[in-house]
Protein backbone atom coordinates (compact mmCIF):
# COMPACT_ATOMS: atom_id res chain seq x y z
CA UNK A 1 0.00 0.00 0.00
CA UNK A 2 1.31 3.62 -0.87
CA UNK A 3 1.84 5.83 2.06
CA UNK A 4 -0.60 8.66 1.89
CA UNK A 5 1.30 12.06 0.92
CA UNK A 6 2.22 14.41 3.52
CA UNK A 7 1.44 17.25 1.74
CA UNK A 8 0.18 18.42 -1.95
CA UNK A 9 0.55 21.96 -1.30
CA UNK A 10 -0.75 24.25 -3.96
CA UNK A 11 -1.79 28.46 -4.02
CA UNK A 12 -4.85 29.83 -5.04
CA UNK A 13 -4.94 33.64 -6.35
CA UNK A 14 -8.24 34.96 -6.29
CA UNK A 15 -8.23 38.24 -8.30
CA UNK A 16 -10.80 40.89 -6.69
CA UNK A 17 -11.37 43.99 -8.42
CA UNK A 18 -13.89 46.61 -9.50
CA UNK A 19 -15.16 46.68 -13.29
CA UNK A 20 -16.17 49.63 -15.31
CA UNK A 21 -18.39 50.19 -18.10
CA UNK A 22 -15.76 49.34 -20.86
CA UNK A 23 -15.68 44.88 -21.41
CA UNK A 24 -12.08 44.87 -23.00
CA UNK A 25 -10.65 47.45 -20.00
CA UNK A 26 -12.07 44.85 -17.59
CA UNK A 27 -10.14 41.90 -19.23
CA UNK A 28 -7.15 43.66 -20.03
CA UNK A 29 -6.91 44.42 -16.23
CA UNK A 30 -7.92 40.66 -14.65
CA UNK A 31 -5.51 39.38 -17.33
CA UNK A 32 -3.17 41.19 -15.83
CA UNK A 33 -3.79 41.23 -12.11
CA UNK A 34 -3.75 37.05 -12.74
CA UNK A 35 -0.27 37.50 -14.63
CA UNK A 36 0.88 39.25 -11.53
CA UNK A 37 -0.48 36.85 -9.25
CA UNK A 38 1.20 34.28 -10.90
CA UNK A 39 4.32 35.68 -10.82
CA UNK A 40 3.51 36.06 -6.83
CA UNK A 41 3.23 32.15 -6.72
CA UNK A 42 -0.18 30.92 -7.43
CA UNK A 43 -1.48 27.98 -8.95
CA UNK A 44 -4.81 28.09 -9.57
CA UNK A 45 -6.39 31.68 -11.03
CA UNK A 46 -10.09 32.12 -10.05
CA UNK A 47 -12.14 35.38 -11.31
CA UNK A 48 -15.32 37.08 -9.84
CA UNK A 49 -18.86 36.32 -11.72
CA UNK A 50 -18.77 37.71 -15.31
CA UNK A 51 -15.65 39.83 -15.05
CA UNK A 52 -15.62 41.45 -18.26
CA UNK A 53 -18.48 43.68 -17.40
CA UNK A 54 -19.93 45.74 -14.54
CA UNK A 55 -23.33 43.70 -13.21
CA UNK A 56 -25.76 44.76 -15.95
CA UNK A 57 -28.67 42.58 -14.00
CA UNK A 58 -29.54 45.45 -12.24
CA UNK A 59 -32.00 46.20 -15.00
CA UNK A 60 -33.77 44.27 -17.86
CA UNK A 61 -32.91 45.46 -21.32
CA UNK A 62 -32.38 43.54 -24.65
CA UNK A 63 -28.74 45.77 -25.06
CA UNK A 64 -26.73 43.87 -22.71
CA UNK A 65 -26.96 40.95 -24.41
CA UNK A 66 -24.41 42.30 -26.62
CA UNK A 67 -21.91 41.72 -24.14
CA UNK A 68 -21.99 37.77 -24.34
CA UNK A 69 -19.73 35.51 -26.84
CA UNK A 70 -19.11 31.84 -27.63
CA UNK A 71 -17.34 29.78 -25.31
CA UNK A 72 -14.64 29.11 -26.81
CA UNK A 73 -14.64 32.98 -27.93
CA UNK A 74 -11.59 35.85 -27.70
CA UNK A 75 -12.07 36.01 -23.45
CA UNK A 76 -11.53 32.23 -23.66
CA UNK A 77 -8.55 32.35 -25.68
CA UNK A 78 -7.02 35.27 -23.86
CA UNK A 79 -7.34 33.29 -20.59
CA UNK A 80 -6.04 30.21 -22.32
CA UNK A 81 -2.90 31.94 -23.16
CA UNK A 82 -2.79 33.69 -19.52
CA UNK A 83 -2.54 29.75 -18.39
CA UNK A 84 0.02 28.75 -20.75
CA UNK A 85 2.33 31.60 -20.72
CA UNK A 86 2.69 31.07 -16.80
CA UNK A 87 1.57 27.64 -16.39
CA UNK A 88 -1.62 28.04 -14.22
CA UNK A 89 -4.83 26.41 -14.09
CA UNK A 90 -7.60 29.43 -14.20
CA UNK A 91 -11.27 29.32 -14.01
CA UNK A 92 -12.82 32.12 -15.39
CA UNK A 93 -16.70 33.33 -15.15
CA UNK A 94 -18.05 34.64 -18.53
CA UNK A 95 -21.23 35.50 -20.05
CA UNK A 96 -22.06 32.44 -22.45
CA UNK A 97 -24.20 33.06 -25.71
CA UNK A 98 -24.54 29.61 -26.86
CA UNK A 99 -26.96 30.33 -29.53
CA UNK A 100 -29.62 32.31 -31.04
CA UNK A 101 -31.47 33.00 -28.23
CA UNK A 102 -29.66 31.07 -25.56
CA UNK A 103 -27.34 32.36 -23.15
CA UNK A 104 -25.71 31.15 -20.00
CA UNK A 105 -23.42 32.28 -16.94
CA UNK A 106 -20.73 29.90 -17.18
CA UNK A 107 -17.04 29.67 -16.12
CA UNK A 108 -14.48 28.06 -18.18
CA UNK A 109 -12.31 25.64 -16.63
CA UNK A 110 -8.46 25.97 -18.13
CA UNK A 111 -5.43 23.58 -17.30
CA UNK A 112 -2.15 25.01 -16.63
CA UNK A 113 -1.21 24.10 -20.16
CA UNK A 114 -3.90 26.80 -22.11
CA UNK A 115 -5.97 23.50 -22.76
CA UNK A 116 -9.68 23.95 -22.15
CA UNK A 117 -10.47 21.35 -19.74
CA UNK A 118 -14.71 22.13 -20.27
CA UNK A 119 -17.36 24.84 -18.58
CA UNK A 120 -19.66 25.21 -15.92
CA UNK A 121 -22.80 26.71 -16.32
CA UNK A 122 -24.46 28.22 -13.51
CA UNK A 123 -27.42 26.16 -12.56
CA UNK A 124 -29.51 28.40 -9.88
CA UNK A 125 -30.81 31.51 -11.24
CA UNK A 126 -31.67 34.35 -8.99
CA UNK A 127 -34.51 36.74 -9.60
CA UNK A 128 -34.60 39.96 -6.84
CA UNK A 129 -34.10 43.44 -7.34
CA UNK A 130 -31.33 44.59 -9.22
CA UNK A 131 -30.30 40.81 -9.31
CA UNK A 132 -32.62 40.01 -12.04
CA UNK A 133 -30.89 36.90 -14.10
CA UNK A 134 -33.85 35.22 -15.23
CA UNK A 135 -34.41 37.68 -17.98
CA UNK A 136 -30.67 36.82 -19.25
CA UNK A 137 -29.73 33.33 -18.01
CA UNK A 138 -30.94 30.01 -18.96
CA UNK A 139 -30.38 27.62 -15.80
CA UNK A 140 -27.49 25.54 -16.63
CA UNK A 141 -27.46 21.76 -17.87
CA UNK A 142 -23.96 20.78 -17.27
CA UNK A 143 -24.71 19.00 -13.86
CA UNK A 144 -22.17 19.57 -11.07
CA UNK A 145 -18.89 18.81 -12.07
CA UNK A 146 -15.13 18.52 -11.32
CA UNK A 147 -12.05 18.27 -13.09
CA UNK A 148 -8.04 16.92 -12.76
CA UNK A 149 -6.25 19.73 -13.36
CA UNK A 150 -2.26 19.84 -12.68
CA UNK A 151 -2.47 21.31 -9.45
CA UNK A 152 -5.75 19.42 -7.98
CA UNK A 153 -9.07 18.19 -8.65
CA UNK A 154 -11.11 20.94 -8.43
CA UNK A 155 -15.23 21.79 -8.42
CA UNK A 156 -16.70 25.14 -10.06
CA UNK A 157 -20.25 26.83 -8.64
CA UNK A 158 -21.05 30.14 -9.38
CA UNK A 159 -22.56 32.82 -6.74
CA UNK A 160 -26.26 32.12 -6.22
CA UNK A 161 -25.58 28.16 -6.35
CA UNK A 162 -23.08 29.09 -3.37
CA UNK A 163 -26.54 28.85 -0.81
CA UNK A 164 -27.56 25.41 -1.71
CA UNK A 165 -25.60 22.59 0.24
CA UNK A 166 -27.06 20.30 -2.60
CA UNK A 167 -24.69 21.61 -5.35
CA UNK A 168 -21.66 21.69 -2.80
CA UNK A 169 -22.69 18.08 -1.73
CA UNK A 170 -23.03 16.49 -5.13
CA UNK A 171 -19.48 18.67 -6.73
CA UNK A 172 -17.75 16.87 -3.63
CA UNK A 173 -19.19 13.89 -3.77
CA UNK A 174 -17.21 13.73 -7.46
CA UNK A 175 -14.09 13.94 -6.28
CA UNK A 176 -13.81 18.19 -5.32
CA UNK A 177 -10.79 19.15 -2.96
CA UNK A 178 -11.44 22.63 -3.45
CA UNK A 179 -14.84 24.19 -4.40
CA UNK A 180 -14.47 27.67 -6.45
CA UNK A 181 -17.43 30.42 -6.48
CA UNK A 182 -17.10 32.79 -8.74
CA UNK A 183 -19.15 35.75 -6.99
CA UNK A 184 -21.08 39.07 -7.95
CA UNK A 185 -22.59 39.97 -4.39
CA UNK A 186 -23.30 42.92 -2.52
CA UNK A 187 -25.40 45.53 -0.89
CA UNK A 188 -28.56 47.59 -1.51
CA UNK A 189 -26.70 51.03 -0.28
CA UNK A 190 -30.34 51.38 1.36
CA UNK A 191 -29.99 48.85 3.38
CA UNK A 192 -26.97 48.10 4.09
CA UNK A 193 -27.11 49.91 7.47
CA UNK A 194 -29.97 47.82 8.85
CA UNK A 195 -29.06 44.33 7.00
CA UNK A 196 -25.36 44.89 5.95
CA UNK A 197 -23.55 42.14 8.62
CA UNK A 198 -26.12 39.94 8.92
CA UNK A 199 -26.49 39.23 5.09
CA UNK A 200 -22.25 38.98 4.46
CA UNK A 201 -22.79 36.88 7.60
CA UNK A 202 -25.00 34.36 6.13
CA UNK A 203 -22.69 34.75 3.00
CA UNK A 204 -20.00 33.49 4.57
CA UNK A 205 -21.28 31.29 7.19
CA UNK A 206 -22.86 29.18 4.68
CA UNK A 207 -19.58 29.00 2.39
CA UNK A 208 -17.74 27.89 5.58
CA UNK A 209 -20.27 25.09 6.12
CA UNK A 210 -20.30 23.53 3.00
CA UNK A 211 -16.27 23.33 3.81
CA UNK A 212 -17.28 21.54 7.22
CA UNK A 213 -19.72 19.42 5.60
CA UNK A 214 -17.41 18.46 2.69
CA UNK A 215 -14.11 18.56 4.32
CA UNK A 216 -13.11 20.30 1.14
CA UNK A 217 -11.35 24.03 0.68
CA UNK A 218 -13.95 26.60 -0.52
CA UNK A 219 -12.37 29.64 -2.58
CA UNK A 220 -15.43 32.70 -2.99
CA UNK A 221 -14.30 35.63 -5.13
CA UNK A 222 -16.11 38.47 -4.90
CA UNK A 223 -15.92 42.08 -6.95
CA UNK A 224 -15.80 45.37 -5.08
CA UNK A 225 -16.86 48.91 -5.89
CA UNK A 226 -20.32 51.03 -6.21
CA UNK A 227 -21.48 49.82 -9.66
CA UNK A 228 -24.99 52.16 -11.09
CA UNK A 229 -25.09 51.14 -14.97
CA UNK A 230 -29.03 52.45 -14.67
CA UNK A 231 -28.87 55.13 -12.44
CA UNK A 232 -30.18 54.94 -9.01
CA UNK A 233 -28.37 54.04 -5.96
CA UNK A 234 -26.90 50.91 -7.57
CA UNK A 235 -25.26 48.02 -5.69
CA UNK A 236 -22.53 48.29 -3.53
CA UNK A 237 -19.98 45.23 -3.77
CA UNK A 238 -18.93 44.39 -0.87
CA UNK A 239 -15.53 42.34 -1.98
CA UNK A 240 -14.03 40.09 1.25
CA UNK A 241 -13.06 37.10 -1.26
CA UNK A 242 -12.07 34.65 0.85
CA UNK A 243 -10.62 30.80 1.18
CA UNK A 244 -11.79 28.55 3.87
CA UNK A 245 -9.98 25.37 5.41
CA UNK A 246 -11.50 21.49 4.98
CA UNK A 247 -12.65 22.45 8.74
CA UNK A 248 -14.10 25.88 7.54
CA UNK A 249 -11.73 28.10 9.43
CA UNK A 250 -10.51 31.10 7.20
CA UNK A 251 -7.36 31.20 5.69
CA UNK A 252 -7.42 33.94 3.75
CA UNK A 253 -9.95 37.27 3.40
CA UNK A 254 -9.68 40.03 1.51
CA UNK A 255 -10.50 43.79 2.06
CA UNK A 256 -14.05 45.33 1.31
CA UNK A 257 -12.96 47.77 -0.97
CA UNK A 258 -10.05 47.35 -2.30
CA UNK A 259 -8.37 45.32 -5.56
CA UNK A 260 -6.13 42.49 -4.57
CA UNK A 261 -5.16 39.46 -5.48
CA UNK A 262 -5.59 37.36 -2.06
CA UNK A 263 -3.18 34.76 -2.38
CA UNK A 264 -3.61 31.28 0.03
CA UNK A 265 -1.34 28.13 0.27
CA UNK A 266 -3.27 25.32 1.27
CA UNK A 267 -2.43 21.36 1.70
CA UNK A 268 -4.71 19.49 -0.73
CA UNK A 269 -3.56 16.04 1.56
CA UNK A 270 -5.55 17.36 4.36
CA UNK A 271 -8.72 16.95 2.62
CA UNK A 272 -8.48 13.23 3.49
CA UNK A 273 -7.29 13.47 6.61
CA UNK A 274 -10.33 15.78 8.14
CA UNK A 275 -12.51 13.11 6.05
CA UNK A 276 -11.24 10.22 7.88
CA UNK A 277 -11.65 12.34 11.44
CA UNK A 278 -14.63 13.55 10.60
CA UNK A 279 -16.24 10.81 8.20
CA UNK A 280 -19.73 12.63 7.47
CA UNK A 281 -19.42 11.39 3.65
CA UNK A 282 -19.08 7.89 4.96
CA UNK A 283 -22.30 8.42 7.91
CA UNK A 284 -24.56 9.56 4.96
CA UNK A 285 -27.60 8.11 4.72
CA UNK A 286 -28.52 7.78 1.57
CA UNK A 287 -31.44 5.44 2.07
CA UNK A 288 -33.40 8.11 3.56
CA UNK A 289 -32.63 11.07 1.40
CA UNK A 290 -34.95 10.50 -1.80
CA UNK A 291 -37.85 13.44 -0.32
CA UNK A 292 -34.65 15.60 -1.92
CA UNK A 293 -35.65 15.27 -4.81
CA UNK A 294 -39.00 16.94 -4.14
CA UNK A 295 -40.25 20.58 -3.83
CA UNK A 296 -41.57 19.96 -0.90
CA UNK A 297 -43.05 17.83 1.59
CA UNK A 298 -46.60 18.73 2.14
Amino acid sequence: MNPRPKTRSVTLGLLQHACGPDPEENLRLCLEAGAQAAKDGANILCTQELVRSQYFCQSEEHRYFDLAEPIPGPSTRAFQSLAQEHGVVVIASLFEKRAEGLYHNTAVIIDADGSLLGIYRKMHIPDDPLFYEKFYFTPGDTGFKTWDTRFGRIGVLICWDQWYPEAARLTAMSGAEILFYPTAIGWHPSEKAEYGVHQHGAWETIQRSHAVANGCYVAAVNRIGLERPIGGDGLEFWGQSFVAGTSGQLLGKASVDRPENLLVSVDLAKVDVTRTHWPFLRDRRIDAYGDLTRRYRD
